[in-house]
């Protein structure tokens, strides 16, 4: 499907029709968590806010924790 953005004040928009939020669980008050690897967009519903933070901070302290024992496999 090909997209134009839309003018909305002195910003662009993306309209995303119902049929592909109701896809991906969205609706007009889901947050999405906006990242790009510099080619491309990638717009994902952020379903549980405080989850996903618990989680990222669990995964840090993991890292930092056994940073020695995970970086010995990647090598």
């Amino acid at each position: 499907m090909v997209k134009k953005l839309t003018k909305h004040g002195n910003s662009l928009a993306l309209v995303i029709e119902k049929p592909i939020l109701d896809l991906v669980g969205a609706e007009a008050e889901t947050p999405f968590e906006v990242t790009t690897d510099g080619q491309a967009l990638v717009l994902t519903p952020v379903k549980d806010a405080n989850r996903r933070a618990a989680f990222k901070g669990a995964l840090d302290k993991v890292n930092r924790k056994y940073a020695k024992a995970l970086k010995k496999p990647a090598e």
